[in-house]
């Protein structure tokens, strides 16, 4: 698994904070800036949104941020492009969400390949089946030494669970709800009830929960049933303001979390 990947989660076991954001928003050109913004305000991952025409799993706020970017021309190459140039600027675990269609148009070999020339971490694929990455993607995803990100849910059965963590190189994505994704002022009850029922599981890999975090307090309750917990649309929604990007993301990081100097800042490649 990604080296980087590994060493974030051996060294800071707790209040992992992962920032997503859509390549091409609120600018064409904003990826860099962004990865270059977040590192200096001490994220510990960034999550890199994929925008895509029909996507499963996102709320409004995420699919208008797709839309908008999109329209203004990014493209796959065009983000591998600008992961590139940001790569030597930072040494946080870089994260590419998206989808298997998007995989499949590009093609997967040449997909996975230019994400380990670019200097891409992992992946998280919400609506790629458990065997089809055993049976077609696994064996290169561990050659390249990616790491991969599977969803599991409150409704999510025990032994999907388990083979999820088989599977898992890296983090498992914890979804919060069985609702799409969105940002929500609180974390109910019965949400909590499942991260202590996953946490009892005891699981191999570390647990990142999403969507539905969206300020500190629920960030704060997100890191006592798991790693950490990754904020996307409540993000998006401030780049959306049409504010500086640095201050923006300084402001927002702030936040969420004091401002601290993350121990992954400068790269560190392997």
């Amino acid at each position: 698994m990604s080296s980087r990947i590994t060493r974030l989660f051996e060294e800071k076991p707790g209040g992992i904070l992962n920032i997503y954001f859509t390549a091409g928003y609120p600018g064409l050109h904003d990826t860099v800036p962004l990865i270059e913004a977040l590192t200096e305000a001490g994220v510990d991952m960034i999550e890199i949104g994929m925008p895509y025409s029909d996507p499963l799993a996102d709320g409004p706020t995420i699919q208008h941020s797709a839309s908008v970017a999109l329209r203004q021309g990014m493209t796959l190459e065009l983000l591998f492009e600008q992961v590139a140039e940001a790569r030597p600027r930072t040494g946080v675990p870089l994260i590419l969400m998206g989808y298997y269609n998007q995989v499949m148009q590009f093609g997967e070999s040449r997909f996975l390949e230019r994400c380990r020339e670019v200097g891409i971490d992992g992946l998280i694929l919400p609506d790629l089946p458990l065997y089809e990455y055993a049976q077609h993607l696994k064996a290169q995803v561990e050659a390249l030494d990616l790491g991969i990100s599977f969803l599991i849910a409150p409704h999510t059965s025990e032994a999907r669970i388990r083979k999820i963590d088989a599977l898992t190189r890296g983090f498992i994505y914890m979804v919060s709800t069985a609702a799409i994704t969105g940002a929500r002022d609180r974390i109910a009850p019965e949400q909590e009830a499942y991260f202590r029922r996953i946490a009892a599981m005891n699981l191999v890999h570390p647990r990142l929960i999403g969507f539905g975090i969206s300020n500190r307090e629920t960030f704060e309750t997100a890191c006592r049933h798991a790693h950490g917990a990754i904020i996307g649309s409540a993000f998006i929604r401030a780049l959306g303001e049409g504010k500086p990007l640095r201050e923006t993301v300084h402001a927002f990081v702030q936040s969420i979390r004091p401002v601290t100097h993350s121990a992954f800042a400068k790269n560190d490649r392997p």
